[in-house]
C-alpha cells in the first residue's frame, strides 16, 4: 500500500533514495525536505508547500542585505567621485576626467540594457585601452559601474527570488543617504540622485533577468541556485506521473529529476524553482504547464518532451518541429494546431480534439496513442501547393466518421517503410525479403503497398505486427538487400559485359511504374493500381505518387504459371554434358562428372527463384560447350563469364545453403579443368 503521510510534520525530513511510489503528500508542508534520488512515481503533492524553512529564508534575507550594502558602497564611491570632480575647486583636467567618466557610465548603461551586463563589461575594457591620458578615469568608471550594477542586479534578483523587495529599498536608501552626506550641498545632491538612479538601474537588471530575458540569463540561474540552497530537493528523483497541482514550489530544486508527465497545473512560483537543463528551463513552457493555456501561441522547436498537458488549450498553437515525445495531451484542444514535423513517438493523444490540425511529416509510431480522437478533418500540408489553395485535406470532402481518424494512420503505425532512391532491383528485393523473414522467424511480414515518388524514388511499405521490432527489420532488410544487390549486379556485369552506368540505367528503369507492373505481372499476385488520393503516404504527401496495393503477399514469391520450362532447359544441359568424354579414372571425376554434379545441385536447390535457376543451368550448359574445346580463345572468355554469373547467382543465398557449399567446392575444380585460372 502506498505510504500516507497525513497529519505528519515533514519539514526538513529526509526521504533520500526511498521508494515512495504512489505516496500521498497532499497538502503537506515539505519545506526543506530532501527527496534526492527518491522514486516518486504517481506521488500526490497536490497543494503541498515546498521551499525554504524559516532559518534558511532568514539567511537568504541577510545575504541579500549584504549584497545591497555592497551595491550601496559602490554607489558611495561613484557619488564621491562625482562630488570631487564637479567641485568648484576642481581643475580643468578634473572636469575632463569627469566628462570621460560620464561617457563611460552612459555607454555602459546603454549597452547593458540592450545586450546584457556581460556586454557592458566591454565598456571597461575599451575605456582602459583607448582612453589615453584619461584611462584611469575610464577604467575606474567602468570597473566601478560594473561592480555596482552587478552587485545591485544580484541583490535585486535575490530579493525577488527569495528575500523580498525590502533589500532593494535598503540599497536605494543606503546609496542615496551616504552619497549625499559625503559631499557638499549641490555636488552632494547630484551625487545622491545619481547613486539612487544607478541603484534602481541595477535592480532593474536583476528583475529583468528573473523575467526570463536571455540577455542576463546567467544572473537568473545564479540567483535561483543560491536561493534554492536549503530548500526542498527533488534532485535526481523520479517524478514520473507525479502530481503537483496547486503546490507551492518556490526555492525548490528539480535538477536532473525525471519529469515525465509530471503535473504542474496551477502550481505556484514554479518559475522560482531551480531547474537547470530540464523542460522547465523556458519560462514560456512553465507558464503553459501551470496555466494549461497555450491558445494561439508559438512553441515551434520547443522541448516539450514528457510534458503533462492534460486538458490544455492549444487551439491554433504552433508546435512545428516541437519535441512532444512521451508527452500527454489527453483531452487537450489541438484544433487548428500546427504539428508539422513534431516528434510524437510515445505521445498520448487520447480523446484530444484535433479538427483542422496540420500533421505534415509528424513522426508517430505504434506507441503513439490516437484513441477516441475528436476530429472532423485534418491537413497534410502546412502550406498550400504552389498556385493552389490545396493543403491536402483529409477527408477530401465531408467529415471523419467515428474512429476513421485513427484508421487513417494505422498504415503508418504498423508498417516499415523501405525507401529506394535509385529504383529497385526486384530480384535482389525478393531475395532480401525472404532472408529477412527467415531471420525474423515468427514475425509475420507482408507487402502492403509500393509507391513511385518519381525521380527513381520508390517506397515499399511492409506490414508488421504491432509489437514487431521495426528498427531490426529495417536494418536486416537494408543489409540483406545490399548484399543481394551486389550479387545481382555482378551477375548483370558478367552477362551483359556491362559498365557501371548501364547498371544504373537498369535500376532507374526498374523504378518506373510501368517497369514495376511488368515485373510483378509475372508473379501470382493480385495487383490493383490505385490512384485514390486517400491512400497517400501521410509523412510525405506533397507529391503526385501512384500506389500499387498488394494484397496478402506474405512470402509466397513463386513463379508458378510462368512460361518458363525448367524441364526443357535441364534436358538441353544434360544432352550437352553427355557430349563430353567421361573420366578415364572412375575414382577421379572429370569435367563431365563435375558438371553433372553441379547441374544436379542447382536443380535440387529450393532457395533459388526459377528465373535464377534457369540462368544457372544455362551457365552450366555454357561450361559444357567450353569443355568441348577449352583452348579456343573465345571459349576461355565464355567460360570465365559463366563462372562469374554462377558466383553472382549463389552469392544472394544464405551462406549455410547446401548449393553454396557445393559450388564452393565444384567451381574451383571446374575452372582448373578448363584452364580458366
Amino acid at each position: 500500500m502506498p505510504p500516507d503521510y497525513s497529519g505528519q510534520n515533514l519539514r526538513g525530513r529526509s526521504f533520500k533514495g526511498q521508494n515512495l511510489t504512489g505516496a500521498n503528500f497532499s497538502g503537506k508542508d515539505i519545506r526543506g525536505a530532501n527527496f534526492t534520488n527518491a522514486i516518486l512515481k504517481d506521488a500526490d503533492f497536490t497543494g503541498a508547500k515546498a521551499g525554504l524553512q524559516k532559518r534558511w529564508a532568514i539567511g537568504l534575507l541577510i545575504a541579500s542585505w549584504l549584497l545591497s550594502g555592497i551595491s550601496g558602497f559602490f554607489s558611495i564611491l561613484v557619488g564621491a567621485l562625482f562630488a570631487y570632480i564637479f567641485d568648484t575647486k576642481s581643475t580643468q583636467n578634473d572636469v575632463i576626467m569627469g566628462i570621460v567618466f560620464l561617457i563611460v557610465i552612459l555607454v555602459f548603461c546603454i549597452i547593458t540594457i540592450r545586450k546584457g551586463l556581460t556586454a557592458g563589461l566591454g565598456v571597461f575594457a575599451v575605456a582602459f585601452a583607448v582612453a589615453g591620458p584619461f584611462a584611469v578615469a575610464g577604467a575606474f568608471a567602468g570597473a566601478g559601474a560594473f561592480a555596482f550594477a552587478g552587485a545591485g542586479a544580484f541583490a535585486g534578483a535575490f530579493a525577488v527570488a527569495g528575500a523580498g523587495a525590502f533589500a532593494v529599498a535598503f540599497a536605494v536608501a543606503f546609496a542615496g543617504a551616504f552619497a549625499g552626506a559625503f559631499a557638499g550641498a549641490f555636488a552632494g545632491a547630484f551625487a545622491g540622485a545619481f547613486a539612487v538612479a544607478f541603484t534602481l538601474f541595477s535592480a532593474y537588471i536583476g528583475w529583468r533577468s528573473l523575467t526570463g530575458d536571455e540577455k542576463d540569463a546567467w544572473i537568473r540561474s545564479f540567483a535561483l541556485a543560491f536561493a534554492a540552497t536549503g530548500g526542498t530537493s527533488f534532485r535526481n528523483a523520479d517524478l514520473t506521473d507525479a502530481d503537483f497541482t496547486g503546490a507551492t514550489l518556490k526555492n525548490t530544486d528539480f535538477r536532473k529529476a525525471n519529469l515525465t508527465r509530471t503535473r504542474f497545473y496551477e502550481a505556484k512560483k514554479l518559475d522560482f524553482a531551480r531547474v537547470d537543463d530540464s523542460i522547465l528551463t523556458k519560462l514560456a513552457v512553465i507558464k503553459l504547464l501551470v496555466t494549461g493555456n497555450g491558445r494561439g501561441k508559438s512553441y515551434a522547436g520547443a522541448n516539450l518532451k514528457g510534458t503533462n498537458l492534460i486538458g490544455a488549450d492549444l487551439k491554433e498553437a504552433n508546435l512545428k518541429d516541437a519535441n512532444i515525445t512521451e508527452a500527454t495531451f489527453q483531452g487537450a484542444c489541438l484544433d487548428g494546431a500546427n504539428l508539422t514535423l513534431a516528434q510524437a513517438v510515445g505521445t498520448n493523444f487520447t480523446s484530444a480534439q484535433m479538427t483542422g490540425a496540420c500533421v505534415e511529416a509528424w513522426n508517430i509510431e505504434s506507441t503513439t496513442k490516437l484513441d477516441n480522437i475528436d476530429c472532423r478533418f485534418i491537413y497534410l500540408l502546412e502550406h498550400p501547393k504552389p498556385e493552389t489553395d490545396d493543403r491536402e485535406r483529409r477527408p477530401s470532402s465531408g467529415e471523419f466518421q467515428p474512429r476513421e481518424f485513427t484508421k487513417l494512420f494505422e498504415e503508418v503505425l504498423n508498417t516499415v517503410d523501405l525507401i529506394f532512391r535509385n529504383g529497385i532491383d526486384w530480384k535482389a528485393f525478393v531475395n532480401a525479403f525472404q532472408t529477412v523473414q527467415d531471420q525474423n522467424e515468427g514475425t509475420e511480414l507482408a507487402l502492403q503497398s509500393i509507391e513511385n515518388k518519381g525521380d527513381g524514388v520508390v517506397v515499399v511499405k511492409v506490414a508488421v505486427p504491432v509489437d514487431a521490432n521495426k528498427e531490426k527489420i529495417h536494418s536486416d532488410f537494408t543489409q540483406s538487400y545490399q548484399l543481394a544487390l551486389q550479387a545481382v549486379e555482378e551477375k548483370y556485369k558478367a552477362q551483359l559485359q556491362a559498365k557501371d552506368n548501364e547498371i544504373v540505367i537498369y535500376r532507374q528503369q526498374s523504378g518506373e511504374m510501368a517497369e514495376i507492373v511488368r515485373l510483378l505481372a509475372n508473379k501470382p499476385i493480385n495487383v490493383q493500381v490505385d490512384n485514390k488520393v486517400e491512400n497517400k503516404n501521410m509523412t510525405n504527401s506533397n507529391d503526385a505518387s501512384r500506389k500499387i496495393e498488394i494484397g496478402s503477399v506474405g512470402r509466397d514469391f513463386n513463379a508458378s504459371g510462368q512460361a518458363l520450362n525448367l524441364g526443357d532447359i535441364s534436358g538441353t544441359v544434360t544432352n550437352t554434358i553427355n557430349e563430353l568424354a567421361a573420366s578415364p579414372e572412375p575414382d577421379k571425376p572429370g569435367i563431365k562428372e563435375l558438371l553433372t554434379q553441379l547441374q544436379a545441385a542447382i536443380e535440387a536447390d529450393t532457395n533459388l527463384p526459377p528465373e535464377d535457376k534457369a540462368d544457372a543451368l544455362e551457365q552450366v550448359k555454357a561450361l559444357a560447350e567450353v569443355g568441348k574445346n577449352p583452348q579456343e580463345g573465345g571459349m576461355q572468355k565464355a567460360g570465365k563469364t559463366a563462372i562469374k554469373i554462377l558466383k553472382g547467382t549463389i552469392a544472394s543465398l544464405p551462406s549455410a545453403t547446401k548449393l553454396v557449399e557445393q559450388c564452393s567446392n565444384l567451381l574451383p575444380l571446374i575452372s582448373t579443368f578448363l584452364g580458366l585460372g
